[in-house]
C-alpha cells in the first residue's frame, strides 16, 4: 500500500469538527434507547405494551424517511455542498422536537381516556422528532467518504467520530446521574431537566462540525462536480437514475448486504441490551434506578477507551479480525449477565466492561467498511451515491431495530410486567417477567452477535481488495480525462 497522498489527509481540527457532528445525535439517541422506554411505564404510567408500539412506530418512520432524505441530499445543488444545508437548517427543530418527548401533558381526568391521550402525543413527537433527527444525522453520516477517499484516513475519521459519539453517551450518562442524584424533585421533573440540559448540548455541536468541514467539503465538491461535467461532455447525456433503480443497484451489491446485516446484528446487541438494562439493575439485581447509569457508564467508558486502540490494530490485522476479537469478548459478557444473580454487582460491572470492547468494536468497523462499499458501486455503475447508500443502509438497521425493541416490549408486556404508577414504591415482579428481561440482556443479543461474526467472515473487501478498487477507479478516470 502506497502512503496516504497528501490531499487526502485530514487535519486534526478537521477530524475533530467532523466528530463534534456526532455528539448531539449520540447524546439524544443514548438517553432514548436507555430510559424513553423506563420513562414511559415507570414515570408516566403508559401501559408496557403501548410503550413498545410508540417506539416501533419512531422507529419504523426513522427507518422509513431514511432513502429519502439520502436520495433528496445526493441531488442537492448548493454553495455549501450536499450535506450542510440539511445539517444547518435541521439542528434546532431535531433539539426541540426532543425535548418534547420528556413532557407529560394530562388529556383526561379518565385514566383510560388520558392513557390513549398520551400514546397519540407520544407517537406524533416521536414521528416528528425522527424526522429531524434523520434530516441532521444522515447527511452527516454520508459526509465520511465525501471527506477522504482512503482506507487508513477513514478508519482514522471513524474513531474521531465515535470519540464524539461515545463520549456523548457517557456524557449523557452523566448528566443523568447528577441530575438524578442532585435535583430534589419528582422523576417526571428530573427527566424534563434532563432533557433541557441534552437539548442544548446536543445542537450547538452540530454547527461546529458545519464550520470546520465546510473548507474539506468545498474541495470535495468541486472534485466531484467537476467530475460530473467531465462525464456528461463524455457522455453527452447526464444520467438521472430513478429511485427503483438504485434500490436494485444498491440490494445487488453483495458486500453492501454484509455490511448492513454485520450492523444490523451488532446494534441490536447494543440497542436491545441498552433499553433492558434499567429493567435488569432495578427489578432483577435489585438496585436503585440512579444506579443503572453508572452500568452504562461501565460499558460506554471501556468502549471510548478502546476505541483507538482498535482503530490503530485495524491498521495491522484488518477490520474482519478486530470485529472477532472484540465481539467474541461482548459475547462472553452477554452470556455472563444472563447467569447473573442478585447481589453479584462486582461482576455485573466487570462484565459490563467486558461488553465495553465489543461495543467499541460495533461503532467502528460497520462504519469504516460503507465507504469502501461505494467506491465498488461507482467503480460498476460510474456513479456516486453516498446518500442512497447510507439511507439505505440505516433504513434496514432500523426497522430490525424497532423489531427487536418492540418484540422485547411485547416480550414484557406477555410475561407480566407490573408498570409503576407515578408516586408508588416499584413493584414486585413476577418470576416469568424477571426470566424475560434476563433472555433480553443474554441470549437475545447473544445470538445477534453471533450472526454478525457469520456474516463478517463473507465480508469480500479486505484493504487488498480496496487498494485495487481505487486503482481501477484512478485509471478509468484517467482515461476518461475526469478529475480525480
Amino acid at each position: 500500500m502506497a502512503e496516504t497522498p497528501e490531499s487526502e489527509k485530514l487535519s486534526f481540527s478537521t477530524k475533530l469538527a467532523y466528530g463534534a457532528g456526532d455528539l448531539g445525535p449520540a447524546i439524544t439517541a443514548n438517553i432514548l434507547v436507555f430510559y424513553l422506554m423506563f420513562f414511559f411505564t415507570n414515570v408516566v404510567g403508559l401501559n408496557v405494551g403501548l410503550a413498545s408500539v410508540i417506539l416501533l412506530i419512531g422507529k419504523v418512520w426513522d427507518a422509513v424517511n431514511d432513502p429519502f432524505v439520502g436520495v433528496l441530499s445526493d441531488r442537492t445543488q448548493s454553495k455549501w455542498g450536499r450535506r450542510h444545508p440539511w445539517m444547518f437548517w435541521g439542528a434546532i427543530p431535531f433539539g426541540g422536537f426532543f425535548f418534547l418527548q420528556w413532557i407529560i401533558p394530562t388529556f383526561s381526568a379518565n385514566p383510560e381516556t388520558n392513557q390513549w391521550g398520551l400514546f397519540w402525543y407520544y407517537v406524533i413527537i416521536s414521528i416528528v422528532s425522527q424526522t429531524f433527527y434523520t434530516i441532521v444525522n444522515l447527511p452527516y453520516t454520508a459526509l465520511t467518504p465525501e471527506l477522504t477517499q482512503d482506507y487508513n484516513e477513514r478508519t482514522s475519521l471513524n474513531s474521531f467520530r465515535f470519540a464524539f459519539s461515545i463520549g456523548g453517551s457517557i456524557f449523557s450518562l452523566l448528566l443523568a446521574l447528577v441530575i438524578f442524584s442532585n435535583v430534589k424533585a419528582n422523576s417526571a421533573t428530573q427527566y424534563l431537566v434532563l432533557a433541557g440540559v441534552c437539548t442544548v448540548f446536543s445542537v450547538l455541536p452540530l454547527y461546529w462540525c458545519i464550520w470546520g468541514t465546510k473548507d474539506r467539503v468545498a474541495i470535495t465538491e468541486a472534485r466531484r462536480q467537476a467530475r460530473e461535467t467531465a462525464a456528461i461532455v463524455t457522455t453527452g447525456v447526464e444520467v438521472s437514475v430513478p429511485f427503483k433503480e438504485q434500490l436494485k443497484i444498491v440490494l445487488s451489491n453483495k458486500p453492501f448486504l454484509y455490511v448492513i446485516g454485520i450492523y444490523l446484528c451488532s446494534w441490536l446487541g447494543v440497542q436491545v441490551t441498552a433499553s433492558i438494562i434499567p429493567y435488569f439493575v432495578v427489578n432483577w439485581m435489585g438496585q436503585r434506578e440512579a444506579d443503572s447509569p453508572l452500568v452504562a457508564l461501565a460499558v460506554q467508558g471501556t468502549a471510548l477507551g478502546m476505541l483507538f486502540i482498535w482503530s490503530n490494530i485495524s491498521k495491522r490485522v484488518g477490520k474482519k479480525a478486530v470485529y472477532y476479537m472484540g465481539t467474541g469478548l461482548w459475547v462472553l459478557a452477554q452470556t455472563g449477565l444472563f447467569f447473573l444473580q442478585p447481589g453479584q454487582l462486582a461482576w455485573m460491572y466487570f462484565l459490563a466492561i467486558i461488553a465495553g470492547f465489543g461495543v467499541s468494536v460495533a461503532y467502528l468497523i460497520p462504519w469504516s467498511m460503507i465507504p469502501d462499499v461505494i467506491e465498488l458501486d461507482e467503480l460498476q455503475t460510474g456513479k456516486r451515491r453516498e446518500g442512497i447508500f447510507y439511507g439505505f443502509m440505516v433504513l434496514l438497521q432500523k426497522v430490525g431495530l424497532a423489531l427487536g425493541l418492540f418484540l422485547v416490549g411485547q416480550a414484557l408486556q406477555w410475561s407480566g410486567f407490573v408498570a409503576k404508577v407515578s408516586g408508588q414504591p416499584t413493584p414486585v415482579q413476577p418470576e416469568s417477567a424477571l426470566f424475560a428481561i434476563r433472555v433480553a440482556i443474554g441470549p437475545l443479543p447473544t445470538l445477534a452477535l453471533i450472526g454478525g461474526v457469520i456474516l463478517a467472515y463473507f465480508y469480500p473487501i479486505t484493504k487488498e481488495v480496496h487498494a485495487e478498487i481505487l486503482l481501477k477507479l484512478q485509471e478509468r478516470r484517467q482515461q476518461q480525462n475526469i478529475p480525480s
